[in-house]
């Protein structure tokens, strides 16, 4: 049988995609890390482990905010250059807490490195889904996501065993080794992604906060919530309710990252097949998984199963949100692009919030209750918008970049 080749475009495309993908993996982490040595950090900077926590929820508020404000800010830019940029400060920021930085200046930094994780994954749809056919935006999509699906499943437990060998600042200075990496590869292989001269920040703002795009916003965020109410509180639910402790349970978590970060990479097929169906079949399925879980939380392998299957609902739907809230913007795309991860983020807040004043109610058992009751108005939300399409006169797909090398400098003089 005679060994086919594919051409040579098709090799460069991977190429854009595997660093987009590392840049997102390698931002994850940085967000992941602290979770994984918030005694570490405390003990070290000789605050409560609640002050430690609190430097996740600036990484949080960072990006919900920050993300959008910069995403506005630097429209009218080549997401090349965006791209660029937001790795060079990432990796500086990152630098800060490597070389002992204290805590009021670790905490403004995961301000910043938030804001800037927000704008590289805008520029990153926006560059992933230019330089492929408009048929496989969604998987275009789907490699961005899942970058920060691994991050969680993979990169935050290799990362807190870093932090326990070489100290949690040595653990971010591996941040920042490898950020120095993916820059310089992507200073090397990312083309070219001018935006229209005539997109100004204020036009696209107002087809990407259209009520169309707005509602499928929503449905994320209330998506999310539903997850984040029974998952944040998933250790004493097994403690109490299955009977799982100690080391056992990092099986279950291992099982929820690897869902995630499986339903990250195969729901971008179901994206590009049907993404506002894919949205009401996810809904449906966390739904189903939640009940499960309330229903049958104590026989372990089944609650096991349904914490997998959590994970492979919720984030298999995340390209197909994404593909929503992007195509329904239209010629807001560029800026629409940063608003899935704030209602995501936004929904983990709430989420948590929620699980535990039921926790506060009536016990562990209602977080998961209230989680699978917010599930069910999810699928209620992807029903109702499963009919709504992008402005009329708008194209679908994002024409293909310069996948020229970018053009040397000239010298002061020749300008």
């Amino acid at each position: 049988m005679p060994i086919t080749t594919a051409p040579p475009r098709d090799h460069r495309i991977a190429v854009v995609l595997a660093v987009l993908f590392s840049g997102a993996f390698v931002m994850g982490c940085a967000e992941m890390l602290v979770v994984g040595m918030l005694d570490l950090i405390a003990a070290d900077l000789a605050v409560p482990v609640s002050a430690a926590g609190a430097l996740v929820t600036a990484n949080a508020l960072g990006l919900a905010i920050g993300g959008p404000l910069l995403t506005f800010l630097t429209i009218r830019l080549d997401r090349r250059t965006v791209l660029l940029g937001a790795l060079l400060v990432f990796v500086l920021a990152n630098l800060l807490p490597a070389l002992a930085a204290g805590y009021p200046v670790f905490m403004a930094a995961r301000v910043l490195i938030g804001a800037v994780q927000g704008l590289f994954i805008a520029a990153a749809f926006v560059t992933a889904t230019s330089v492929v056919p408009p048929e496989r935006i969604g998987r275009a999509m789907a490699v961005v996501v899942s970058g920060f699906a691994m991050s969680s499943a993979f990169g935050l437990p290799v990362g807190t065993l870093l932090g326990q060998a070489v100290g949690w600042r040595g653990s971010f200075g591996a941040v920042v080794v490898v950020g120095v990496v993916v820059l310089a590869l992507a200073l090397v292989v990312l083309p070219a992604v001018p935006t229209p001269r005539d997109s100004r920040g204020a036009g696209q703002a107002r087809y990407a906060f259209a009520p169309r795009v707005l509602a499928v916003l929503a449905l994320s965020s209330v998506i999310f919530v539903a997850i984040q109410s029974a998952l944040t509180y998933l250790v004493p639910f097994l403690d109490r309710v299955t009977g799982v402790s100690g080391p056992q349970v990092s099986l279950f978590l291992l099982a929820y990252g690897a869902a995630t970060a499986i339903g990250s990479f195969a729901g971008g097929r179901f994206a590009d097949a049907n993404a506002a169906r894919s949205l009401v079949v996810g809904s449906t399925g966390v739904t189903a998984s939640l009940l499960a879980l309330l229903l049958l939380g104590g026989n372990g392998l089944l609650v096991f199963v349904a914490v997998f299957a959590v994970g492979l609902f919720g984030m298999g739907m995340a390209p197909s949100m994404q593909f929503r809230v992007t195509s329904l913007a239209g010629p807001g795309g560029p800026l629409a692009s940063a608003l899935p991860a704030s209602a995501v983020n936004a929904g983990i807040a709430v989420g948590s919030l929620a699980g535990g004043a039921a926790i506060e109610v009536a016990g562990v058992r209602a977080a998961v209750l209230t989680g699978a009751v917010v599930a069910a108005l999810a699928i209620a939300g992807a029903w109702l918008t499963r009919g709504l399409v992008p402005p009329a006169g708008t194209a679908g797909a994002v024409e293909d970049a310069d996948f020229s090398p970018p053009a040397p400098a000239q010298p002061a003089e020749e300008r």
